[in-house]
């Protein structure tokens, strides 16, 4: 069994709780020390009982308390080496895990794969629990084909959607920045994710979270339609990830 959370997803912080049947783990620390303890209690979850917390990448969205949220707390930092090498001082944290392919750890079966981003390591996992499995993908420019198979039949799938194409083209954003959201180590538009999403589920899927929306080029209502346009939303629930607040506790 697995218990997942989404504590925000957006451009302003990302940071998700999952749980197994041994472990507190946080995906990323995007948001305040003092939001992150504040929200894991609203889900009835002490801050200082996390076990692992797992970055997915290096960027400010996805690490601002890295430097606050482990004191007082006997959780884990799980990093690759590229990713320590990108990160400043953190000798502040006292446990350290380095891992290069799959973090090795007892008891948790977390699987990572390297994605498309303009960072020197991006991951996504998958972690598998009693027989429910859990995809998290978030910021990246495209999905790799070699890891179809990995990521097929899960239980959930945490998505990023995070752009509706004619949005970002007639929006605010200047048009360099507009090409680095849509090339290859950019985000994953609304139409991509469902594409992804329609060769990746099976019958054995329940839920679909989509991650990491853009405040200014995208809404809940357009992620919902697109991705619906390629995913039977009566076979599978769909929804969105709350980006300031947390969002549904979902037991998969």
């Amino acid at each position: 069994m697995i218990k997942v959370c989404t504590l925000a997803s957006s451009s302003a912080g990302n940071s998700t709780y999952v749980e197994t049947s041994h472990y507190k783990i946080l995906i990323d620390l995007g948001r305040t020390k003092k939001y992150l303890s504040e929200k894991l209690s609203e889900i009835g979850v002490d801050y200082k009982d996390i076990d692992y917390v797992f970055l997915t990448h290096t960027h400010d969205d996805h690490t601002k308390s890295l430097h606050t949220f482990f004191k007082g707390t006997k959780a884990t930092l799980v990093i690759t080496n590229k990713m320590l090498l990108e990160l400043n001082d953190i000798s502040d944290i006292e446990n350290i895990i380095i891992y290069e392919d799959n973090p090795n750890i007892v008891d948790l079966d977390i699987k990572s794969f390297v994605m498309s981003h303009d960072v020197a390591d991006i991951r996504s996992f998958v972690i598998t629990d009693e027989g429910s499995s859990l995809v998290y993908i978030t910021d990246t420019g495209y999905i790799n084909s070699k890891y179809f198979k990995s990521f097929k039949g899960k239980t959930a799938y945490y998505i990023e959607s995070n752009h509706d194409i004619e949005m970002l083209r007639h929006g605010s954003y200047p048009r360099w920045l507009q090409d680095r959201v849509l090339s290859d180590v950019g985000h994953l538009s609304n139409k991509f994710t469902g594409i992804y999403l329609s060769k990746l589920i099976t019958e054995n899927t329940k839920n679909i979270v989509l991650l990491h929306l853009s405040e200014k080029n995208n809404t809940e209502e357009l992620a919902l339609e697109t991705v619906e346009e390629y995913i039977d939303p009566t076979k599978v629930k769909i929804q969105c990830a709350n980006k300031n607040d947390i969002g549904s506790v979902i037991t998969i």
